[in-house]
């Protein structure tokens, strides 16, 4: 007797999982064939390629500017590599080709292709800035091209001899500003209760959870600092354009009238404005270059060399002494623990900061610090760390980036020099930490909370129960002390009292500039002044500078070095796995993280001397 047949719909849902089957194992077949023939190239004699003579660097940012790069897992950079555009430039390999460039006689020229930057703070386009300008000073050209300029993109163009821009782009020029959402009548709605416990008139990181709108003294505050900058950005440009003062403010607050005169053409009213030189199209501005610089032999484009090409090609003077300043990054928000790169872990960095000091060959130690703050306590780790290594003698300085307020002005104090940019933002000197609660919105719903405890603060900081004024005011207290001890610290450090500490402190933000007349900060200069400083310090003539870095697992060695054999073999306009919503996702995630982050509060150290307002324009 035959075996009966499997029925219709077994035999269909048969087939679809044998077609995913087939799929799934055809994708990894394919995966670890590409990653063999990565490997084989890899292994392959690569030919000796030298910088052409007479050729234009080409300076293309990409992304964001950074001082250090977020961690990316390398098995996740090898699935999601492309070579066109990055999330992130270094500013420190745009600042040394630049200069190299300058000073090189087979560099002619620059182009500056600023279609791709999407931004990085004012403080780190000045350091550009100079570069630039050293670059002009040597007797060679900047030509900018772009379909559009962002407000962040034309302070660099503004360098550059020829700004070119596309006949239907924008030159995009708004000001600086700070606006924030406001959840107070949402949380009442909601009947959700945020404690708040700060100290600082001017700490005003939690007012979006206490307000429906900005309070006078942030008002004022913000107000001070955001129009300082602006007043750097529009001199800056106005000096380099040859505008008279005050025509970008005119030519933003007329931006209507201007349009108008122009037929609405924004890019006509930007050559009117003497902003950009010449209006013209990829093909034209292709053209344009090539008449300038020259053309490849192989091909119609303009003959250049990339950035990060000539960093890798160019020969590299490698100073006669052995001595070295040891370089530390401190980026993003500093949390407890460990942390990969794009946040400051409180132990990831106090690790460095040892490994540093145990280093014979270091004499001198500089720490970039680029971070609005977080913990409190992790903060006190990292500056005890960099304490303990000036007292053994070693030279400790702090170049301060864009950023540099709260929590990481904190772990400045453990600095022999600070030294920070004009438009570097620090200070906001205080601490709050803050605690939800849920019992009203439970209640709503029909659910109570009940039960007995040994003590008065038993369970009293459970979100389903009320706060209690005992653990109210436990809270208020310890923050009280940690504001007490970040006042003295900084006290101790500037030498200087409590009393004038907290006159410059109370939460309140200040620019570079104005730090350094409060005497919050030592001097004014760029990472590369720091660095000097602090070879000169350790009375060191010739030097090198190493960068200490979180080392890399074997694994992560493995797959980084795919990732880079892949992104040469990959063609520029190809990216090998898109995954949209995932972005659309990710990029959400990174807006709420320091909210998420700041929010995850538990034990004693949850107090934060974090700045939310601190996003450097």
């Amino acid at each position: 007797m035959s075996a009966r047949k499997p029925g219709l719909i077994r035999r269909f849902f048969s087939a679809i999982w044998n077609i995913l089957t087939w799929i799934r194992t055809s994708i990894a077949n394919l995966l670890i064939l590409l990653i063999i023939l990565i490997i084989v190239v890899a292994l392959l004699p690569k030919e000796v390629q030298t910088v052409p003579d007479k050729i234009a660097l080409r300076v293309a940012p990409s992304g964001f500017l950074v001082d250090q790069y977020s961690y990316v897992d390398p098995v996740t950079q090898l699935l999601q590599q492309t070579s066109d555009e990055n999330a992130e430039t270094l500013v420190r390999d745009l600042i040394k080709a630049i200069e190299m460039g300058a000073k090189d006689e087979r560099i002619t020229s620059m182009v500056l292709d600023l279609n791709h930057l999407m931004g990085g703070g004012l403080s780190k386009l000045e350091e550009i800035g100079t570069a630039l300008q050293h670059f002009k000073d040597s007797g060679k050209p900047i030509y900018a091209i772009s379909d559009n300029y962002t407000q962040e993109q034309y302070y660099l163009a503004s360098y550059a001899d020829q700004v070119l821009m596309h006949p239907m782009g924008n030159l995009i020029l708004t000001g600086y500003s700070s606006y924030r959402n406001y959840f107070k009548s949402a949380l009442d709605k909601l009947h959700l209760k945020m404690h708040i416990f700060r100290v600082g008139e001017f700490k005003d990181a939690v007012e979006p959870y206490v307000r429906d709108d900005m309070s006078t003294a942030s008002r004022e505050h913000n107000s001070q600092w955001l129009n300082e900058l602006w007043v750097t950005y529009t001199s800056q440009i106005e000096k380099q354009r040859q505008l008279s003062e005050g025509d970008i403010d005119a030519f933003i607050n007329n931006m209507d009238d201007k349009l108008s005169e122009h037929g609405g053409d924004p890019s006509a009213t930007a050559m009117a404005m003497n902003l950009v030189d010449q209006l013209a199209s990829h093909g034209e501005q292709n053209q344009f270059l090539i008449s300038k610089v020259g053309k490849k032999a192989d091909s119609n484009e303009y003959l250049s060399i990339d950035f990060d090409d000539y960093l890798d090609l160019a020969p590299q003077h490698t100073p006669l002494g052995k001595d070295k300043v040891g370089l530390l990054v401190a980026k993003g928000m500093i949390l407890d623990g460990e942390q990969p790169e794009g946040n400051i872990g409180g132990e990831t960095l106090s690790k460095l900061i040892r490994q540093a000091r145990d280093n014979k060959s270091i004499k001198a130690l500089v720490l970039r610090v680029d971070s609005g703050g977080g913990s409190a306590f992790a903060s006190e780790l990292i500056r005890q760390e960099l304490d303990i290594t000036r007292q053994q003698g070693i030279p400790v300085l702090v170049s301060m980036g864009s950023v540099a307020a709260s929590g990481g002005y904190w772990i400045a104090m453990g600095a022999d020099e600070i030294w920070a940019t004009p438009t570097t933002i620090t200070g906001s000197i205080g601490v709050f930490s803050a605690f939800p609660t849920l019992e009203e919105s439970l209640s709503e719903i029909g659910i109570s909370t009940d039960g007995i405890g040994t003590t008065d603060l038993a369970g009293a900081l459970r979100m389903d129960r009320p706060l209690s004024p005992l653990a109210s005011n436990v809270l208020q207290q310890s923050v009280n002390n940690i504001y007490q001890r970040f006042l003295q610290i900084v006290a101790d450090n500037r030498q200087t009292t409590t009393a004038q500490v907290n006159a410059a402190g109370q939460g309140r933000v200040w620019t570079g500039l104005a730090a350094k007349d409060l005497g919050l900060v030592d001097e004014l200069g760029d990472l590369q002044d720091t660095i000097a400083a602090a070879a000169e310090k350790a009375g060191l003539k010739e030097y090198q500078v190493l960068d200490i870095e979180k080392p890399l697992t074997p694994r992560e060695r493995l797959a980084k070095q795919l990732a880079g054999e892949l992104s040469a073999m990959t063609p520029h306009n190809v990216q090998l796995f898109q995954a949209p919503a995932l972005a659309i996702l990710q990029s959400a995630q990174k807006q709420l993280e320091p909210l998420v982050k700041l929010l995850n509060i538990g034990g004693s150290r949850a107090v934060y001397a974090h700045c939310l307002e601190c996003l450097a324009p």
